[in-house]
C-alpha cells in the first residue's frame, strides 16, 4: 500500500502546481502529505511557496465544494448510500451534521482544523442550503493557513517530508483544541445575542 501511495504521489507531484491542486481536489492521499511534499519541492527550488499555497487552496476549496454540492443536490439519503465510496462514514456525517446544526455557519471555518469533522462539515452546509459564496469564503479562509502550515513543515523537513505525520501532531493538536474553543465561544455569543 505504501508503494502505491508513493507512486501516486510521485506521479501527481510531477505535475507541479497542477499536481498539488489535483492532489487536494481528489484527496486519495491526505492533504497533509501532498502539501508537505509540495514544501519539499519548494525547498528544492522546483516551485514557489506562493504558487504552492495558491494551488493547495484552489484544490482544497474545489474538494469541499464537491461535497457541498453533494449535500445540496443529493441530500442525506444519497450520502448515506454512496458516502462510503468517498471515504465518508455515516458516523462522520452524523457528527458533522450535529455540529453544523448546533453551532451554525461559523463552524465551516473552525471545523476545518478538527479531525473527522474537517471534511464532512461541507455536506450539512450543502443540505442546509448555506449560501455558496459564504461557504467558499469560510472554506478559503481556513484552507490558506492549513496549506501554509504543511508547506512550511515540508520545507523544513526537506527530503524527510514523509515524516510529516510525526512532526505535524505538535501543530494540529493545538489547532484542533483552539478550533473547538472558538466554536464554543461562537455558540455562546450567538445564544447571548438571541436573548
Amino acid at each position: 500500500m505504501a508503494n502505491l501511495v508513493s507512486t501516486i504521489l510521485s506521479w501527481v507531484m510531477d505535475l507541479g502546481y497542477f499536481g498539488i491542486m489535483l492532489g487536494l481536489m481528489v484527496e486519495v492521499i491526505p492533504s497533509e502529505i501532498v502539501l508537505a511534499y509540495g514544501g519539499y519541492l519548494v525547498s528544492k527550488g522546483e516551485i514557489t511557496i506562493v504558487g504552492s499555497v495558491i494551488a493547495g487552496t484552489i484544490g482544497g476549496v474545489f474538494s469541499q465544494l464537491f461535497l457541498y454540492w453533494l449535500g445540496y443536490y443529493g441530500g442525506r439519503p444519497v450520502l448515506d448510500k454512496y458516502g462510503k465510496y468517498l471515504l465518508i462514514k455515516k458516523h462522520h456525517l452524523d457528527v458533522a451534521e450535529n455540529w453544523f446544526n448546533k453551532y451554525g455557519v461559523g463552524v465551516i471555518f473552525t471545523a476545518r482544523f478538527i479531525p473527522v469533522v474537517r471534511h464532512a462539515i461541507s455536506i450539512p452546509a450543502g443540505i442546509a442550503k448555506m449560501s455558496v459564496w459564504k461557504f467558499i469564503i469560510y472554506t478559503t479562509l481556513a484552507i490558506i493557513p492549513w496549506s501554509i502550515l504543511f508547506i512550511m513543515l515540508g520545507i523544513q523537513l526537506g527530503n524527510r517530508w514523509d515524516q510529516i505525520g510525526d512532526v505535524a501532531s505538535k501543530y494540529t493538536t493545538p489547532l484542533a483544541i483552539a478550533a473547538v474553543v472558538l466554536i464554543l465561544l461562537y455558540f455562546l455569543f450567538n445564544m447571548r445575542k438571541k436573548r
